[in-house]
Formats: C-alpha cells, structure tokens, sequence
C-alpha cells in the first residue's frame, strides 16, 4: 500500500481557479491523480479543469467524496482555507502555500488536535507517489516506482534526489515534502514511522536542512525504534551564516541550536548513515540497501 495516498484517492482543490492551481492541477490530472472538484468560495456551480467547482469543503466533501485536499490559497487566507477543510473531515491535507503567518499555524496546529485530518505543510511541493499519484507542485520527469521513500525539508534538493535514486538503479515508494516554514504538519519523524510501516519501503532517505529541530526528531525516533531498514541523511546549510534566514523561513539556525552539525550528529549516533556530498545521496543508499539485503 503506497504512503499516505494512492491512485484511488479522490482530491479536491482549494483555490482550484487560481493561475497557479489551474496549471499544477492540470499536471496532476495529466499524471492520474483523480481530482474531482474545486473550492473557490463564489463560483460555486461553475466547472474548471472538468471539474465542478463548489463554494465550501463542505459542499465539495458531500458531491464528491473527497477524502483529501490541497490548498492553494494565498498567505493571509490559508490558515482559514486549512481550519475548513480540517472541520469538514478531510483525512489528507496538503498545502502548498509558503509564509503562512506563524500565529495562524499554530491556529492551525491546534484545530488538528483530536481531528481526522493530516497536515502535509504548509510550504511543501507535496505528494509524489509514482505511478499512481501526485498532490502538488512537485515534479515527476525523473521519478520511478521503487523501494526508497523520502521525506524532505527541502524542495529543490528533493527533485535532485528522486532523479538520482532513479538513475541509481532504486526508484521511489513515495517522496513527501514536509515543508520549510517553522510550524508545519507531517513531520521527518513522522514520515520516517510512516515508511517503516510501509512493506514497499526498503530504504529511507531524509533531506534535511539548518533551523527547527525536525531531523533531531527523527533521530530520537530512529533511536528508539532501532529499524532494520537503512536511513541515509543528507543535512544542508553547512557553512550557512549563523542568525540569517536561509531561502525560506524555516532554515535559520542560531548558536548550535538548529546547526548542520548538531543535527548530522544526532542522526548519526542514532544510526543513519549520512551522505559525503549532496550529490552522493543515491549512490550512498544503493550501497547502504546492499549491505541490508
């Protein structure tokens, strides 16, 4: 079973008119994804990309049976774009959005206590399971079925990556962006349970980069569990300026707090394997699989 979506996932889209949700939704249905509706609050009743376009989550939910959504909703409405989709019951959230005001997340953080909804982001490329599905802005022109999932802070670096553990011979059971901004959803951690649950997942890459304290996370959990599945790191912003943001909000480290160093330390004393250079990561977890197999 593929992580957290698969090609039977039906998703709506909020801000589903928009330039920007009108182009990368367009690539989703190209890929398979079944994108069965809209949300862009007074259009209700018109269709857009084939799809009908409906005025709340609620509404959307109750036509379609979406179980997911994904959110392309400006900075200042995205929070509120969020909380509805949580409170209609949506079981997969994906959103897209990047410096979503921190107060409003942390809004958001809490109206997903007790509910039924995961958070994927805000500021993430997305879902990419290849073959079946893709939710966001994340590319596919290298991606391929295979064992290795990956879970990444870092978008740009993601798409690096999936084309290396591709032309390495591997291949992806899913890649998931957890987002840059500093209060998000789905964590590294979270996704490093997620594919050790998963039978398909062979292998584990992480992506991480400077500022928050996801990867220290990660390697706790990787601690404690102790997988048998080998985990390999890459951690970027190693010679970054201390106190300055680095591409987006989340990448700021001050002191040793939030440090390239300090987190390559800590996933490497709980057993990750690390990778030399940013360009070695495929090759690193071809070598780290052979060695479990």
């Amino acid at each position: 079973m593929a992580v957290l979506a698969t090609k039977e996932t039906r998703v709506i889209c909020q801000g589903l008119t928009g330039r920007a949700a009108t182009y990368h939704v367009g690539r989703m249905v190209a890929y398979g994804t079944q994108v069965v509706g809209g949300v862009t609050p007074g259009k209700g009743g018109r269709r857009h990309l084939d799809v009908p376009v409906f005025d709340t989550v609620v509404e959307a939910v109750a036509a379609t049976g979406a179980t997911a959504s994904l959110v392309f909703v400006p900075p200042a409405s995205a929070a509120d774009a969020m909380i509805e989709a949580i409170d209609a019951g949506i079981e997969l959230l994906v959103c897209v959005t990047e410096r979503v005001p921190v107060l409003d997340m942390i809004r958001v953080r809490q109206r997903l206590q007790g509910s039924r909804t995961r958070l994927v982001g805000p500021n993430s490329q997305g879902i990419l399971v290849p073959g079946e599905t893709q939710l966001g802005v994340m590319t596919t022109i290298n991606a391929c079925k295979g064992p290795v999932g990956i879970a990444s802070r870092s978008a740009s670096l993601t798409s690096e990556i999936v084309a290396q553990t591709t032309a390495a011979g591997l291949g992806q059971s899913a890649t998931i962006g957890v987002g840059g901004d500093p209060v998000h959803g789905v964590s590294l951690a979270d996704c490093v349970r997620l594919f050790l649950e998963d039978p398909a997942t062979e292998g584990i890459i992480l992506i991480g980069e400077i500022g928050g304290t996801d990867e220290e996370e990660a390697a706790a959990l990787i601690k404690e569990l102790k997988p048998e599945k080998p985990i390999v790191a890459i951690v970027v912003g190693q010679n970054a300026p201390q106190q300055r943001r680095m591409g987006h909000a989340g990448a700021l480290a001050a002191g040793q707090m939030g440090s390239a160093k300090a987190k390559m330390e800590a996933l490497r004393e709980a057993g990750v394997v690390i990778a030399p250079r940013a360009d070695l990561v495929g090759v690193t977890m071809r070598q780290a699989l052979a060695g479990y197999r």
